[in-house]
């Protein structure tokens, strides 16, 4: 027999403010020290360019990069580190267009309760990390597809049911890329799509299984496969409400019950490697 629990989901859209800038400078090494810093990056990150002259002009802009990461990072009190990820072959032009070429449609208005509205004599914990409380998923890659709204959602579900059952289930974000783009969903597959329209599609079928049953192929290009629900492992959802907009005395008593689920504008952040975000709600107005 399958079990199922009935959760609520929270959905909040945050911007992240304004990151600061780099000027770039000359790199502190010499060139055959980045020179060996770039190969040994290159076999960290299993890189290996076919084209001829790629490896050159990767190399150059991986430099360019080096030299930015360099002049952040020797800025005292910054509050995010910037380092050798696994863009740093990239142009800032190129990221936007591989990684952050997404899209979101909103298909129906905010959902805003006053389950978590902050009321006087609210007592908050000044920090919550719901790691150490087992209800986070390892980390996933969402490889060059777009579905990081996939991966938000399942996050926020995995997070509660663990909160709920008191079991961490990892859940198929493929099962969301392949299924929910018909009609006016609002997703768009590996083009960008938004949490609160798959948790509206979670509830609609029914719930969303294990991605051990349905599992991540980092394309969209797959028909949505017939699941028989009552022979598989799933959870559902009964319900999703987004946070109050403009406060945050409200987002931080969120999060102090339940991991939830947010975007965030991530064109800055290609070269992060530590990072505290500063942010602030944001109200998406026609």
């Amino acid at each position: 027999m399958v079990k199922t629990i009935s959760l609520v989901i929270l959905s909040v859209l945050l911007l992240s403010s304004s990151l600061g800038s780099a000027t770039a400078t000359e790199t502190k090494q010499s060139q055959e020290e980045v020179q060996r810093m770039y190969e040994q990056w290159l076999m960290e990150n299993r890189k290996n360019y076919n084209a001829l002259g790629e490896k050159e002009r990767r190399f150059n802009i991986f430099k360019d990069n080096l030299k930015l990461i360099e002049a952040h990072n020797s800025v005292p009190d910054r509050t995010y580190e910037l380092g050798l990820t696994r863009f740093a072959d990239l142009t800032d032009d190129e990221f936007r267009a591989i990684h952050l070429r997404g899209k979101m449609e909103v298909t129906s208005d905010p959902v805003i309760g006053d389950r978590y509205l902050y009321k006087e004599g609210d007592v908050l914990p000044d920090k919550v990390d719901w790691r150490d409380e087992g209800a986070v998923a390892p980390v996933k890659d969402q490889g060059d597809c777009g579905g990081c709204w996939a991966f938000s959602a399942t996050g926020a579900v995995e997070g509660l049911n663990k909160i709920k059952t008191g079991e961490l289930v990892s859940l198929s974000e493929q099962e969301l890329m392949d299924c929910d783009r018909e009609g006016d969903s609002g997703n768009f597959g590996c083009l960008g799509g938004s949490a609160a329209n798959a948790f509206e599609f979670i509830i609609e079928n029914g719930g969303i299984v294990t991605d051990k049953v349905y599992p991540y192929t980092e394309n969209d290009t797959a028909a949505c496969k017939a699941i028989e629900m009552v022979t598989t492992r799933y959870v559902t959802i009964d319900s999703y409400e987004d946070a109050p907009h403009n406060d945050e005395m409200s987002l931080k008593k969120a999060v102090a019950h339940q991991p939830i689920s947010v975007m965030v504008e991530a064109e800055n952040m290609k070269l992060y490697k530590s990072v505290i975000l500063l942010i602030h709600i944001y109200t998406k107005k026609d």
